[in-house]
């Protein structure tokens, strides 16, 4: 019986184009989840409350360490390589129009939540003077515990807006 598979007997060297394309394709499919996390814009108001609400962020969430987030940013934080990220001066979002919009409370903050598609869940604060918003990755599709983490930094650093 013989093999169709043919034996090279020098080291085949792939062209520059191919070799190019292959780097390529290499730098452009990154595992670090936090080259998405886009930082907020907010007003000066909003951004003394996020810088007050960073200082107060603890280490871990929901047994998850955090992670640089490659910014310097008072804004934006994550635990576990990109797992839970925060970010803080997030624009109000439009969903909170809609009166059959979900909604939760964890540890005395009220949070809308939003189900993007192909994506974990997204919870933002109601009734604060800055609107933080917390994302999950999917292995956090049913389960909103990782917020309680955040409801007591929140209460102390973003104030009631009612």
């Amino acid at each position: 019986m013989t093999s169709s598979r043919r034996r090279f007997r020098h080291p085949v060297l792939l062209g520059p184009s191919v070799a190019a394309l292959l780097l390529a394709a290499a730098g452009c499919s990154s595992t670090d989840a936090t080259e998405s996390i886009t930082v907020p814009n907010p007003s000066p108001e909003a951004a003394a409350y996020c810088r007050a609400l960073h200082k107060e962020l603890p280490r871990t969430v929901a047994g998850l360490g955090r992670g640089d987030t490659g910014t310097e940013s008072e804004l934006i934080a994550e635990w576990g390589d990109g797992a839970i990220v925060l970010r803080c001066g997030v624009p109000r979002p439009a969903k909170m129009d809609d009166p059959m919009a979900k909604a939760t409370e964890a540890d005395g903050v009220n949070w809308l939540l939003e189900q993007p598609e192909d994506a974990g869940p997204r919870f933002t604060t109601t009734f604060r003077k800055a609107y933080v918003e917390v994302s999950l990755s999917t292995a956090y599709a049913h389960d909103a515990s990782p917020l309680a983490a955040f409801g007591p930094v929140i209460t102390k650093t973003v104030p009631s807006s009612l």
